[in-house]
């Protein structure tokens, strides 16, 4: 018998720079509709640029990111960040889970982590937007208790593509 793995969902540190732009192009790679930027965007960033962003992120009450990490490759991301507009909502953006540790349970994890951190912030409410039609991720949010608004939104960077809304308590 197999042990079962585990991962450590925690906010992100400085010193995960590296392990973060793995993640990030494995991200783009893997899911290329679900982000605001291509691989080859992503890639071509230096690393400086990865490790401003993630000590930027790492501490304070507008934007933070939270990784699965299973002391090794970081296997799972997810941010979120104060809406400018809605005084109390945090909006989820950057979701990833890994292939092989999809139904592990590391999704609710991280969508845990940024909840707590949102309230803990003062915002009790989540918002998150899912391309139109990605019916694997938009089942998986819906058994983590989001629901759908009705509101649909282009997409940022493809013109015929739609995103659904999604909210929950933080």
């Amino acid at each position: 018998m197999t042990a079962p793995r585990t991962a450590t969902v925690r906010r992100v540190r400085p010193e995960d720079a590296a392990r973060m732009r793995a993640l990030r192009l494995e991200m783009l790679a893997d899911s290329p509709l679900a982000f605001l930027e291509t691989v080859a965007e992503a890639a071509a960033r230096p690393h400086a640029a990865y490790a401003a962003r993630i000590a930027a992120v790492a501490h304070g009450t507008e934007t933070a990111q939270f990784v699965a990490d299973p002391g090794g490759r970081l296997v799972g991301h997810a941010g979120g960040s104060a809406s400018p507009g809605e005084p109390g909502l945090t909006v989820i953006h950057a979701v990833y889970v890994t292939p092989s540790w999809r139904g592990s349970g590391l999704l609710g994890a991280l969508l845990d982590e940024v909840a707590a951190w949102s309230r803990a912030c003062g915002r009790p409410e989540l918002m998150l937007e899912v391309v139109v039609g990605n019916d694997r991720a938009y089942r998986a949010y819906q058994r983590l208790g989001f629901v759908d608004t009705g509101v649909r939104v282009p997409h940022p960077r493809i013109p015929t593509l739609r995103e659904l809304q999604m909210r929950r308590p933080a």
